[in-house]
């Protein structure tokens, strides 16, 4: 593995930001798979260690993060190309969500959670959407933005007309790259440092310029986690999930994937103990190499006590009851599953999960699976976050 921990002086066609170290070498990705399973992160580092990686001076401020090394900022970007939704979830938390210019793929950016704050907005079809039968350099020139807010590896290992030397012309002529890819932990290629969602989070706020507030939504996410995990009932009270793939209203196959696996969409059940119904199987999950599916028969065989369905982000609880657990209900093997069953059939929420949007997730799947302990109608202050958001908080 090369890594480059000193920061390049030559600086971009833009003055404001300098900087940035090799990038690190990697195998193959499919960017729609997610977990396959459990992986050891390559390195772990302490909060304390995460914050010696920002330093700021009157004139500039500089952040490291891998795989690109160390950024220098003369001044907070003003528009940003970005890969992951969980990045622009993350800038919108900050108050920067005008300055994304795009996203990987429209329909994988999940926004209903902004509804519940007030004032606080995204529509996705305002962005230029990256993806379309794969990646053109052309496009990031046509966005030229201050910033490529993306694990640059994550191109570079994903598309075929994507190499080495395009993303350093791209760093030299538009912008420098600056991310890591975050959602998920099994990629061959992803051997340089992960970071987990608060870690990110806190990189992306250094650059952007607004500490006060990270700190102020990493009190309220503090406090939830606190709060849920002094009240959640013991592990012999909690029930197994199957976290499964399939975005059809009447599903007869799933793509399975593996809840025990690392990274920040799965952050939220790793918080609230629900186990992997697949675990001890020999089923493997969903993964660049493995693209198999299952059916009914084999859910029943393992029989999950509930089942977490991905690929419903833009329906309502309700109108997922009445369509995807509905249908269920009337099918012939799917009736038998204690999940259908009990009605312990939930959308599985996004692969992309960002700081606002865990904390949503948090208090639904609280509610969800726990809903004789958690009987409120809010488990957070979501006045309070939309007024971090909005700026207006002290």
């Amino acid at each position: 593995m090369v890594r480059d921990e000193t920061t390049d002086e030559v600086p971009t066609r833009r003055d404001f930001v300098k900087g940035g170290g090799a990038l690190v070498a990697g195998g193959l990705l499919a960017g729609c798979s997610d977990d396959s399973g459990e992986s050891t992160p390559t390195d772990t580092a302490t909060e304390a260690e995460t914050e010696e990686d920002v330093t700021t001076t009157d004139q500039s401020h500089t952040v490291t993060m891998e795989p690109v090394g160390e950024l220098t900022f003369e001044s907070v970007p003003e528009s940003a190309t970005v890969y992951n939704p969980d990045y622009i979830d993350m800038m919108v938390a900050l108050g920067h969500g005008d300055a994304a210019e795009s996203v990987w793929y429209k329909d994988r950016y999940v926004t209903r959670h902004y509804d519940n704050l007030e004032g606080v907005s995204m529509d996705p079809s305002g962005l230029t959407q990256l993806y379309s039968d794969g990646i053109s350099k052309e496009l990031f020139y046509e966005l030229d933005s201050d910033l490529h807010l993306m694990d640059p590896n994550l191109l570079i290992n994903n598309y075929d007309n994507i190499e080495r030397s395009d993303v350093e012309e791209l760093k030299t002529e538009i912008a420098p790259f600056f991310g890591n890819a975050i959602f998920r932990r099994t990629d061959d290629w992803h051997t340089h440092r992960y970071y987990t969602l608060y870690e990110a989070f806190e990189k992306v706020a250094a650059v952007f310029q607004e500490s006060e507030r990270y700190d102020a939504i990493r009190s309220v996410h503090d406090d939830i986690v606190t709060d849920i995990q002094a009240r959640v009932p013991g592990p012999d009270k909690r029930p197994n999930a199957a976290l499964l793939w399939q975005g059809e209203n009447e599903p007869e196959t799933f793509y399975p994937y593996r809840l025990s696996g690392m990274g920040a969409n799965k952050e939220h059940f790793h918080t609230l103990g629900i186990t992997d119904a697949f675990s001890g199987t020999g089923l493997e999950g969903l993964s660049t190499s493995d693209r198999g599916t299952i059916d009914y028969e084999t859910l029943l065989e393992v029989d999950p006590d509930s089942i977490l369905l991905r690929g419903h982000g833009d329906k309502s609880r309700q109108e997922f009851r009445d369509t995807v657990l509905s249908y269920m209900q009337s099918h012939s093997v799917a009736a038998q599953l204690t999940a259908v069953k009990n009605e312990m059939v939930f959308r599985g929420g996004p692969i992309y999960a960002g700081p606002l949007h865990n904390l949503f997730l948090l208090e639904r799947f609280a509610k969800s699976f726990f809903p004789e302990t958690f009987i409120e109608e809010r488990l957070f202050d979501h006045q309070r976050v939309a007024d971090i958001v909005t700026g207006d908080f002290e």
